[in-house]
């Protein structure tokens, strides 16, 4: 101010008072309008301020839960948007959860048995591993639970696995059976005169290799990568011809072993079978063209363009349709520190209606509850429960055994090995690769 004072007073002595009035700040005047600046808001916001959004507060209890079940990304996906985000909102809970496999969920519980220090409150577990948590019991009885709900009956094919002396330990949640799913591309090669709700394990070989000589190369999709569904693949052919699961060298599993011979000799798989993991892909990408395999990854292909696909039953041998039944059950660990959450949430998730929305929304397994099938429509995956329904009513069925093996991954190599070195290539299945393959299995029993 001083530095400016001394300047005017240097221009008032050079041009008087005129100059220095010009150089003073006028008094502003004050102007109010309005103004549209909303896309000069917006480009503000979005680059420079920070914004504080209001988010969902989580609940104010909170309930630990793991799960074998869903663990592709997309299952996971509707089970916590569609399944527990109404429930966690209606009941002021916020669901932890967690997919695990059924090893990892086993060992987990074993320590926090051991130890006392509780953790986990709900566990989804395949009914092939139920036995050790029913032996070690990790798991709450829920016989007295179930006892005062009259509107939901679980199927007993499935909830065997799930007692013990006749009492409840695991609920029913999800439960699957085979299909067989074929592009339409493929029909023109079916054998004369075959109906594909009624095909035979010789019929659909033969189909397989018909494909490979009308196209130049095998178009039948199997889970060729160790320790995947081979195993159940095979299993479902051997129990068709009256053997057991896992069976590898009776005569009724020879029967089930020269079928795949049939088509490893007319080059009938996918060349590249020993790296597929998963005939999902495979099968959109019209890669394959023919599979047989789990409900939900059929219903996964199918619903996506279901024009493009026919589904059947799994072939069916003298014995009926072989099938391996698998299901998932859902448990509270003992001595859970939430056990009243823990029923309330068992409770809403095996009610009918939840039960189809759970199971239609993860690809078409089959909802193990009587009464849910009342809430079955005409829609693709409706179509997949129906059909596994059907299977289910005539199928020869086994479960999945892996409590009575060391290590079920093991014995499914023992499978995986014969397709990769005897079938695949094309060379005869002999009795001999058989009882290699039995005493591969048999080493590994408990």
């Amino acid at each position: 101010m001083k530095r400016y004072a001394w300047l005017c007073g240097i221009m008032w002595l050079l041009l008087g008072v005129t100059a220095c009035q010009q150089a003073a700040a006028p008094t502003p005047q004050v102007i109010r309008e309005t103004v549209e600046v909303t896309r000069e808001v917006e480009k503000v916001v979005t680059k420079e301020v920070v914004v504080t959004k209001e988010v969902e507060k989580p609940g104010t209890r909170t309930l630990v839960m793991t799960s074998a079940l869903f663990s592709p990304p997309r299952e996971q996906e509707f089970f916590i948007n569609e399944i527990l985000k109404p429930w966690e909102q209606e009941n002021d809970v916020t669901v932890i959860f967690q997919v695990l496999d059924n090893k990892t969920q086993a060992d987990r519980a074993r320590v926090q048995q051991a130890t006392g220090r509780i953790t986990t409150d709900v566990v989804v577990i395949h009914s092939g591993s139920m036995a050790e948590w029913l032996e070690n019991g990790w798991v709450e009885d829920l016989t007295d639970v179930t006892a005062q709900w009259d509107d939901r009956t679980f199927m007993p094919a499935f909830n065997e696995a799930m007692t013990m002396d006749g009492r409840q330990y695991f609920l029913p949640l999800s439960a699957d059976v085979y299909l067989l799913l074929a592009n339409n591309k493929a029909l023109a090669s079916l054998p004369d005169g075959v109906d594909l709700d009624a095909l035979t394990w010789e019929q659909y070989a033969q189909w397989a290799v018909n494909i490979a000589q009308n196209e130049g190369e095998g178009k039948l999709c199997v889970n060729g990568v160790p320790g995947k569904f081979w195993i159940y693949q095979f299993g479902g052919s051997a129990l068709s011809y009256g053997a057991g699961f896992p069976d590898a060298n009776s005569p009724e599993a020879m029967q089930a072993w020269k079928v795949w011979e049939t088509v490893g000799k007319g080059n009938g798989f996918v060349p590249t079978v020993l790296n597929i993991d998963n005939c999902v892909d495979p099968m959109q990408r019209e890669e394959a063209w023919l599979v047989v395999t789990h409900q939900a990854r059929v219903g996964q292909v199918y619903s996506t363009a279901e024009a493009q696909f026919a589904v059947g039953p799994a072939p069916k041998g003298p014995s009926g349709i072989g099938t391996i039944a698998g299901a998932h059950g859902i448990g509270i660990m003992k001595g859970s520190p939430n056990t009243e959450l823990a029923v309330q949430f068992l409770e809403y998730l095996t009610r009918p209606e939840v039960m189809v929305k759970i199971n239609k929304g993860t690809g078409g397994f089959i909802p193990p509850v009587k009464e849910a099938l009342n809430y079955l429509g005409e829609d693709p995956t409706d179509i997949i429960i129906t059909k596994a329904l059907s299977v289910l009513d005539q199928a020869v069925v086994s479960g999945v055994p892996a409590g009575d093996y060391q290590d079920w991954g093991a014995v499914k190599t023992c499978f995986d090995d014969a397709l990769a070195d005897t079938l695949v290539v094309g060379a005869d299945f002999t009795q001999e690769r058989a009882d290699q393959v039995q005493a591969c299995v048999e080493a590994l029993q408990k």
